[in-house]
């Protein structure tokens, strides 16, 4: 008899640990989906800025149509990315255009000089920002959740429920690239 509630109290507590692990990877997964809702939200305060930015660059740099359609077209892949990973790629390339739309300022000085202008670029540069954290935040809270996957013990629960790891917020690789300066 005393065999029997050895092995059930073993047996429950086993069950009330394998609970807890589970609930654990899905309070990680659940965090994961919020910390990248939130890189969502700036992202889509980016996307939204960039219609009146073009506009007030239009008036200023007509001849400048390619740089302008660059950007427009990055914003459109922004709207029509169906997944994280289509909309890590469409930020990518709305970086890289809106650099080259603001490096198109030092060319027109009375662009640079707009108050407008001025406004929209401050508002870009504090939400480049708050992605900028965002971004951080979500790698450290995917970094959490793909341990909690890979390692021993809670990897044989994850594996069984088919926990799948996250990818993390990469940057383009041109993003890495060096500045050139030059006089």
């Amino acid at each position: 008899m005393w065999i029997g509630i050895i092995v059930g109290a073993i047996i429950l507590l086993l069950v009330i640990y394998v609970i807890s692990i589970y609930n654990k990877l899905v309070q990680g997964r659940n965090k994961v989906k919020d910390q990248w809702a939130q890189i969502d939200v700036q992202l889509k305060k980016r996307v939204d800025l960039i219609p009146n930015l073009v506009e007030t660059v239009k008036g200023y740099a007509k001849h400048e149509k390619e740089t302008l359609d660059a950007v427009i077209s990055a914003r459109n892949a922004f709207n029509s990315a169906n997944t994280v990973e289509e909309e890590i790629n469409a930020n990518n390339q709305i970086t890289g255009a809106l650099n080259k739309l603001f490096a198109l300022s030092e060319a027109y000085p009375d662009l640079k000089a707009n108050t407008n202008f001025m406004s929209l670029q401050a508002d870009l540069k504090d939400v480049e920002e708050k992605i900028a954290f965002a971004r951080q935040f979500y790698n450290d809270v995917v970094l959490t959740y793909n341990n909690m996957i890979e390692m021993f013990p809670s990897n044989i629960i994850a594996n069984m429920f088919g926990f799948k790891a996250s990818e993390f917020f990469k940057i383009d690789e041109t993003e890495k690239e060096a500045p050139k300066v030059s006089f």
